[in-house]
């Protein structure tokens, strides 16, 4: 499953890049004959990054089965517990369903506008796979510094103590919810 996950996430990451092509961005290379243009490309490569993560988010909650998992296994009730499990597998597999569903008909839609796109912008193929990349690589580093950051301002605050750096903890805890 998390696999299918990791493909869908990079078909919906190039192919929101591809609905970012228009005639303003096939005139810039034009232009530039061809050569790549970091500069102009970067508001695109965010803007496509930032669709794709909240278009995984579906994705994501139909494919995963950890959070209906962990509430089963958190509630301590002996009573009933067979009548949560028959309702924990058919909530799976009603997930499950929708979820395989759902991707093959986004990977199906996908596939049809990448593939028409590609017989038609020849030209502009590779330029379309070089902002994947790049949003699909800013997509992987975003969370490790999300992540990071309020680790590392824990840890500062909680490194020495003798000083009392509550505001800095509560910071991170803040930027954590973030």
């Amino acid at each position: 499953m998390k696999l299918d996950i990791f493909f869908i996430g990079i078909s919906i990451d190039y192919t929101v890049n591809a609905l970012f092509f228009n005639d303003d961005t096939m005139h810039k290379i034009y232009k530039n004959k061809g050569a790549f243009e970091l500069a102009s490309q970067i508001p695109i490569i965010i803007y496509s990054c930032l669709i794709s993560m909240i278009l995984n988010i579906p994705v994501s909650f139909l494919g995963l089965s950890n959070d209906n998992i962990i509430n089963f296994k958190q509630n301590l009730k002996i009573s009933g517990i067979s009548k949560r499990g028959e309702k924990l597998i058919f909530c799976l597999k009603l997930k499950f369903v929708l979820f395989f569903l759902m991707s093959s008909i986004l990977l199906l839609c996908f596939w049809y506008y990448v593939s028409i796109f590609g017989v038609i912008y020849k030209n502009t193929q590779y330029h379309l796979l070089k902002d994947s990349v790049m949003s699909f690589g800013m997509a992987i580093l975003y969370p490790l510094v999300i992540y990071l950051l309020p680790s590392i301002l824990r840890i500062a605050s909680l490194s020495n103590p003798k000083k009392k750096r509550k505001c800095l903890y509560n910071f991170s805890k803040i930027f954590q919810i973030i």
